[in-house]
């Protein structure tokens, strides 16, 4: 295939890539103030939608981490090894999205760099220092959600400990409008740039610019993107992570959003890529611990965990098989 054809195969696979991440992903930003009916699904879509496109558009540190810190030498890298990348993420999340499991795009995006990279040119041609640091966000961003979490649920149960829970739930219902908000915008601020990233890095391989810069019509082609995944919507996954790890009233629901969008905007400032469904997870299951740990549902939260370990082998490996598929073309 010749290769401005190529570059265009990635550019429209990362612009799914964002597309299938949006509805994918849309449980992370609307599940909690849904769950607590504190807004109605289509207008919480709505929401989510718009500011994902906004929190899109406000920064390239992560793109940029995700381009340059993945590969030692970006002209090593042929396009037909990100196209194998992107189709082999693309089918985990997909597969992971039919069977309502809250997987991480994110770490099936770099599982599949990792695939396509290692079949193609080996496994030194990766930077080892770069993926251990996008490694070790990923998992350390859901264990500090769950930290954070907890004692924020522990400090809004003692400042509000003399109000009835009624009056309670009236109140933080209409805060839920301004987490849930915080929570898309930060969505979009980090989720949007690793289709960016991954673009940035084939322009740079195929030589169509000389430095990790973000075209701005990158930028604007992702966010849209995201923005109308996120309007198709993921009921799938939204009935797991609103009612199925821990059923929360609206306190819970308004002290997750917050917590998970400060755990975001941190990492996006520090251009780190985190998961935001691992993020949300554990935000969920830390505040749930805050009121009782067995009110927590572990098995559901078990599960999870198995599919952010597997995430990463599985579509690596798929994407390594797209590759030796693609190369006897």
């Amino acid at each position: 295939m010749p290769e401005h054809w190529l570059i265009w195969a990635v550019v429209l696979l990362a612009v799914l890539f964002d597309y299938v991440n949006g509805f994918h992903d849309t449980a992370n930003a609307i599940a909690t103030s849904v769950s607590t009916r504190a807004i109605t699904p289509r207008h919480a879509i709505i929401m989510a939608a718009t500011l994902n496109f906004a929190g899109a558009m406000i920064s390239t540190g992560v793109a940029k981490t995700i381009g340059g810190d993945l590969v030692l030498n970006p002209s090593q890298i042929s396009l037909e090894v990100i196209v194998a990348a992107l189709i082999g993420s693309i089918i985990w999340n997909i597969t992971t999205w039919y069977y309502r499991i809250p997987s991480s795009s994110s770490h099936s995006l770099v599982g599949g760099v990792i695939g396509a990279v290692s079949i193609s040119v080996g496994p030194a041609a990766l930077d080892i220092t770069g993926i251990s640091k996008i490694i070790m966000s990923l998992i350390l961003s859901p264990i500090v959600a769950l930290a954070t979490g907890y004692f924020v649920m522990i400090g809004l149960l003692w400042i509000f400990r003399n109000f009835s829970p009624i009056t309670l739930n009236r109140q933080f219902r209409k805060m839920q409008l301004v987490s849930a908000s915080l929570m898309a915008f930060s969505h979009g601020s980090n989720d949007a740039q690793k289709a960016m990233g991954i673009i940035a890095l084939a322009l740079l391989s195929g030589g169509y610019i000389e430095t990790m810069e973000i075209p701005i019509w990158v930028k604007i082609a992702c966010a849209t993107s995201m923005a109308l995944g996120t309007s198709a919507g993921g009921w799938r996954i939204i009935s797991t992570m609103g009612t199925k790890i821990f059923k929360m009233e609206s306190i819970n629901g308004f002290a997750a959003d917050l917590n998970s969008s400060i755990v975001i905007f941190t990492a996006t400032f520090l251009h780190l890529p985190v998961s935001t469904t691992h993020v949300v997870s554990g935000s969920i299951m830390g505040i749930g611990s805050a009121e009782r740990v067995r009110a927590v549902h572990w098995g559901v939260a078990r599960s999870m965990l198995l599919a952010w370990v597997i995430t990463i082998p599985i579509s690596a490996s798929i994407s390594a098989v797209i590759y030796l598929g693609l190369s006897l073309l």
